[in-house]
């Protein structure tokens, strides 16, 4: 595995998932994105109230919202020794806020989860979408890994658009 977690879950919250799952679907990230290096991933299930705390603080918006990422270093790092190991940075998911949503774009909770997942990797890793090109991009990584892992089969095209610039993530 090339993917260790570090899972802090606020008292009472869960995702749908299993940290094997978890695992699994960041191995599915760093391997799409040819990242042989091994790497630490913080994984954060807050409140939708400390959400929101964290997007005033980061992002400055007063607002909850599904996942933050917040980034460490790249694997690519030239300051890195051959295989050391790379802390990616920290991503955070707020499953009320996620199970909400979900119904909205037609996702099983799980399925939004995965989505999310896969989406703060993916920016630990530099991905972006607040331009048309980068979102592209972005959505494209996306497609390949969720299409290389277990899903309900409920994320589609239509679903995979909705990250652009001007929405809250």
């Amino acid at each position: 595995m090339a993917c260790f977690l570090d899972i802090e879950t606020d008292e009472g919250l869960e995702l749908p998932l299993s940290e094997d799952e978890l695992a699994g679907a960041c191995d599915a990230v760093l391997a799409d994105a040819n990242v042989g290096r091994p790497c630490y991933v913080s994984l954060s299930i807050v409140s939708d109230e400390q959400m929101r705390e964290l997007n005033l603080e980061w992002r400055d918006v007063d607002a909850p919202t599904d996942v933050i990422s917040l980034e460490c270093e790249r694997p690519d790092d030239p300051d890195l020794a051959e295989g050391e190991p790379c802390e990616l940075g920290d991503v955070v998911l707020a499953p009320a806020f996620i199970a909400a949503q979900a119904g909205s774009f037609g996702t099983t909770f799980a399925d939004e989860c995965r989505l999310l997942w896969v989406h703060g990797l993916l920016h630990l890793l530099g991905h972006d979408h607040m331009e048309e090109g980068e979102a592209l991009t972005m959505q494209a990584a996306e497609e390949r890994v969720l299409a290389a892992i277990p899903t309900d089969g409920t994320l589609t095209d239509v679903v995979l658009t909705r990250h652009r610039a001007g929405d809250d993530e």
